[in-house]
């Protein structure tokens, strides 16, 4: 998928809303664990009920290879479903790779050409040579970890390096890679009010924003500091809207949640 493609896709829906598939057999509705798939069948009826209300989904892939072959199976079922169904959605394999040239070009066949995501997320801590093989593919997005939304971000990231924090470092270097303009970027939805620092270094680039909801990141925060002229968010949530119910109605109640988000988003895109 094309930015241009995922700009128009954000206009037509009115949302810039991505649902985070983080499946834990253990939270999913005791129903489903009857099912020969239960990760599978839960995934197809959030699908099913949201896809309207978001413009991407993003399977976080340890949830799917905690349970070895099998969830590697679901997380393929889950993308084919996708791509079958609903091609117009933006689809992000939240893996984090990011190793040795040879490794990393492995990492990219095994995310955009077996399992076709449109996307994956990349760390950067190795520099360029692990990063550029991901580049490599045409109308493929690299995710790279910028400024996450965990505690330990300021471990390191905000940490000053030559009188500049690193994730500013790595913001800028990775402008200058091979095919850079298929960069995109994981900024946290709690470090907003670094957004607007962030987007005098990339002002164009899309952001994927996980922490509003269950982390406590403010949505209209967000937009204030990071939204530009092609929108340029996409807002994750994946606890909040997935596990919203663990009954019969758990697909409703997501859907529930994701259009309450959808309809904030509207409002921000007026």
């Amino acid at each position: 998928m094309t930015t241009q493609q995922l700009v128009s896709e954000i206009k037509r829906k009115k949302s810039f809303l991505c649902i985070g598939l983080d499946v834990d057999i253990d939270k999913i509705p005791d129903y489903l664990r009857k099912e020969e798939d239960p990760i599978f069948a839960f995934n197809k009826a959030i699908i099913d009920a949201t896809h309207h209300l978001c413009v991407a989904y993003k399977p976080n892939t340890a949830f799917y290879e905690a349970y070895g072959l099998k969830g590697w199976k679901s997380l393929e079922k889950t993308i084919q479903y996708l791509n079958e169904n609903y091609p117009e959605i933006f689809t992000i394999a939240d893996a984090k790779r990011g190793d040795i040239g040879n490794t990393s070009s492995m990492y990219a066949k095994a995310f955009f050409e077996d399992l076709d995501f449109d996307s994956v997320t990349v760390a950067p801590y190795m520099g360029k040579d692990s990063v550029e093989p991901f580049l490599a593919f045409e109308n493929k997005h690299t995710i790279l970890l910028a400024l996450t939304s965990n505690l330990g971000a300021f471990d390191f990231q905000t940490k000053l390096a030559e009188e500049k924090e690193v994730y500013k470092h790595v913001l800028e270097t990775s402008k200058t890679w091979e095919n850079a303009e298929n960069l995109m970027y994981v900024i946290g939805a709690t470090k907003a009010t670094y957004l607007k620092e962030i987007r005098k270094i990339i002002p164009d680039s899309f952001l994927l924003v996980p922490g509003v909801g269950a982390q406590g990141g403010s949505l209209s925060e967000v937009c204030s500091y990071g939204m530009n002229t092609n929108i340029g968010l996409l807002i994750n949530s994946s606890r909040g809207i997935i596990y919203a119910s663990k009954g019969t109605d758990f697909a409703e109640a997501a859907a529930k949640k994701a259009l309450a988000l959808q309809l904030q988003m509207q409002e921000m895109l007026q």
